[in-house]
């Protein structure tokens, strides 16, 4: 990609997006030397406090709790300044019966609403009594930015540095920063000795509108298994890198994928029922759960891609775009124009690939570097670097 593609990366990070490993049992240097540190707990540690009637726990093990019941508790994460401890929403619903473990992450950024309310909408609608196996939601991984409603955690270690807590997994519990520990913490005590898949709730970004939409390693037969059986729009295929949870869960033999749930900052709950549909699939794949399976992406006419091509603004001004989210655009289609004040149009924006759009900037204004749109694109092989958002 030209120097004009590249991304600021307060928002991308530049990532290979060759095939991913065809076995989930691979693993690099750097998870090896995770393994061989982190201390997997045997089981369930209270720390002897409740709130809201909530046990806390610093440690989980979800087969020390009573099958065929809902348990809430809150799981003690790292410290903040004040010297509390951020606690972290956890539901776990036991089923009657044995079976395999399903972890639904949700709030890993503070604007992803949308994440956090399907993950609500899956578990009230679970009845533990008839299950097979255990499922695990976690509602609010990144406490300190959902109650700034942004995207990165607000850590004081240097001044007001806004770290991104999907580019730190699996985390260090006595790492440089208190982001860092939180999830060591989370990784080595709840999510990774409770799990045998996980699905990492996300929304788009703030500024992009975003349509219903997967990060997922394709070449992965049970991560693709998975990903096929939601009735979304489209999937990006990619292999991901070091620091998101679902790549830290891959290089410890895990397998895991991204929904990504529209826009950041509201409740869009046109697109959330999809993922819950989709979600409800997974679980009877899985033999947790009983019944047909409903709509998935087969059913929608899912598109897969394996590289996403930004659209960069050159120029401020008022951005009109002269496509919709999921089109179909071909090289030389102009997909937007940008005017100044005086109407003058200052700008025109075409596509360069064969693809649909997989994203448009929502704000009606830019300067230039901003993206104006995503477009979802193959790439045959996949090779060089992809920028993407998270």
């Amino acid at each position: 990609m030209t120097d004009e593609s590249s991304l600021d990366r307060r928002d991308f990070m530049l990532a290979a997006v060759g095939g991913a490993a065809a076995s989930i049992a691979l693993a690099s240097d750097h998870a090896a030397a995770q393994t061989a540190t982190a201390k997997l707990p045997g089981g369930t540690i209270y720390t002897g406090d409740t709130v809201d009637g909530k046990p806390v726990v610093s440690t989980l093990g979800v087969a020390d709790l009573e099958p065929g019941k809902l348990h809430r508790l809150y799981f003690r994460g790292v410290e903040g300044p004040s010297g509390q401890p951020w606690l972290v929403s956890v539901a776990v619903l036991r089923g009657a019966k044995p079976g395999k473990r399903v972890t639904l992450v949700s709030g890993v950024h503070g604007d992803e609403m949308s994440s956090i309310h399907a993950v609500q909408t899956i578990i009230d609608g679970l009845d533990p009594a008839v299950m097979g196996g255990t499922v695990m939601a976690v509602f609010d991984v990144s406490r300190p930015a959902i109650e700034n409603m942004g995207r990165r955690w607000p850590n004081s270690g240097r001044g007001a540095d806004l770290i991104d807590l999907n580019r730190v997994w699996p985390g260090d519990e006595n790492g440089p920063s208190a982001p860092a520990r939180h999830a060591g913490l989370l990784f080595n005590r709840l999510i990774r000795p409770n799990s045998d898949y996980v699905l990492d709730f996300h929304t788009g970004f703030t500024g992009i509108d975003a349509p219903a939409f997967h990060l997922a390693k394709m070449d992965v037969p049970e991560i693709r298994a998975m990903a096929e059986l939601f009735p979304i729009d489209q999937i990006f295929d990619n292999a991901g890198y070091p620091g998101l949870l679902t790549d830290a869960l891959f290089q410890v033999g895990i397998p895991a994928f991204t929904p990504e749930i529209g826009n950041g900052r509201r409740l869009d709950l046109t697109m959330i029922p999809l993922f819950v549909e989709g979600t409800m699939n997974v679980l009877k794949l899985h033999g947790i759960i009983e019944g047909p399976i409903g709509r998935t992406g087969r059913d929608m006419g899912i598109f897969v891609g394996n590289s996403l091509f930004p659209v960069l603004a050159t120029a401020g001004g008022i951005v009109e775009h002269l496509v919709k989210l999921t089109d179909a655009v071909n090289p030389g289609q102009k997909i937007a124009i940008q005017r100044n004040m005086f109407g003058e149009i200052v700008a025109e924006y075409t596509s360069q690939v064969d693809g649909k759009i997989g994203g448009l900037r929502s704000d009606a204004t830019s300067e230039p570097g901003n993206v104006i749109a995503f477009i979802l694109f193959n790439r045959t092989p996949p090779s060089g670097a992809e920028d993407y958002p998270e």
